[in-house]
């Protein structure tokens, strides 16, 4: 199975109130420091073919194009593509950051899939979610992508927004589906521990959307992306024939993939680490050639059975059973007949063609189901 390479650049021009990933407020030095470790860093890892690089954040545009296109370049040297495979090399953008010439540098470096941060087209929504750029900002984006012969390009949206309702929702999918972009994420607002979003929400429970109204938001994304011609590939993933996130599908088959800079996680042979979410302590290690301090965990038995179901359950193909078995050694059917006969009974699981995937009702309570099988023993 091809490997996958991520690249965690964790500065960000402003912080969003949301948002609980490994990021700082901007500072120049510091971002020429951050790069410093992560070229020693990848100087210590394996020189390995792999399939797919994607730079991720934080907000990696932050960063000069040219800084960004020379990280790229030593990316893929150090990671050459497999024999007769092309690279999948994706950006993630805040569209208000874009510069001129942007993305024809990136173009030039080997990024060949960009994933633009929009998450509202609605000013009331953007200004909630403590975002900065306009609908003319992403309209811009998108234009000098496609000038630049960006192969594909993506948009993240949030619904279940704080004062969001399903006109506004349908408004952002609409002003999306208008600029003809290859793939859409739509995610679910989550409350994350510690943000000013967990402090607001404990001041003001009823300011944000209960489990209904997010089905109803979400069911409406189904249906207005599907209409659309998008297949509804992966839980929160919609994409047109041929634009898939390849990186992401690797993730969800259970494939190997090495995560490079601060906070990030890697898993090779049933082992993943995770790096410290303390930059300071990052950049030290990896400036001075030692070992990441992070946490290390083997995945082993019924709990990396459990954990790869869960994945494969979150995507339209499901488990392919017969692929599984040789695989894992297990036989899904049997070894959870409990767990599957519950959900197909309730109708959120279905048995079609050798697989075994979510229905349509599925996907609105596929934590519930995926989880049974992680916990099942």
């Amino acid at each position: 199975m091809a490997l996958g390479v991520y690249v965690h650049l964790p500065f960000c021009p402003y912080l969003c109130p949301y948002c609980d990933f490994a990021k700082w407020p901007l500072r120049r030095s510091a971002a020429h420091e951050y790069l410093d470790a992560l070229r020693a860093e990848l100087e210590r890892e394996p020189s390995v073919a792999a399939s797919t690089i994607f730079l991720g954040g934080g907000t990696p545009n932050t960063y000069d194009a040219q800084a960004l296109a020379a990280l790229v370049r030593d990316l893929r040297a150090h990671f050459p593509a497999p024999a007769g495979v092309t690279h999948e090399i994706s950006i993630e953008i805040n569209p208000e950051l874009v510069r001129e010439g942007d993305f024809e540098a990136y173009a030039g470096a080997g990024i060949d899939r960009v994933s633009i941060g929009v998450q509202s087209f609605v000013a009331a929504e953007i200004a909630t979610l403590g975002r900065k750029h306009t609908p003319a900002d992403v309209e811009r984006a998108v234009r000098a992508a496609r000038a630049a012969g960006i192969r594909s390009v993506s948009l993240d949206l949030i619904f279940a927004v704080p004062g969001q309702d399903a006109t506004s929702w349908r408004r952002s999918l609409e002003a999306a589906l208008a600029l003809e972009v290859d793939h859409c994420s739509t995610y679910g607002l989550t409350v994350e521990a510690g943000t000013p979003y967990e402090r607001w929400q404990a001041r003001e429970p009823r300011a944000f959307a209960d489990e209904a109204r997010e089905a109803e938001l979400y069911d409406l994304a189904i249906t207005v992306l599907e209409t659309a011609g998008f297949e509804h590939y992966e839980i929160s993933n919609f994409a047109r024939p041929g634009h898939r996130s390849r990186h992401n599908a690797n993730y969800w088959a259970n494939g190997e993939y090495v995560g490079l800079g601060v906070g990030a996680a890697s898993y090779r042979a049933g082992v993943r680490a995770v790096h410290s979410r303390e930059l300071a302590t990052y950049v030290a290690a990896a400036r001075a050639g030692q070992p990441i301090p992070g946490e290390v965990e083997r995945l082993g038995g019924l709990a990396a059975v459990g954990e790869a179901i869960m994945l494969a359950l979150r995507t339209a193909q499901g488990v392919e059973l017969s692929v599984f078995k040789e695989r894992y050694g297990v036989d899904v059917l049997e070894r959870y007949a409990p767990v599957v006969a519950t959900y197909r009974d309730a109708g959120v699981l279905e048995l079609i063609d050798g697989r075994l995937r979510l229905t349509r009702r599925g996907r609105f309570v596929a934590n519930d189901v995926c989880g049974a099988f992680v916990v099942f023993a």
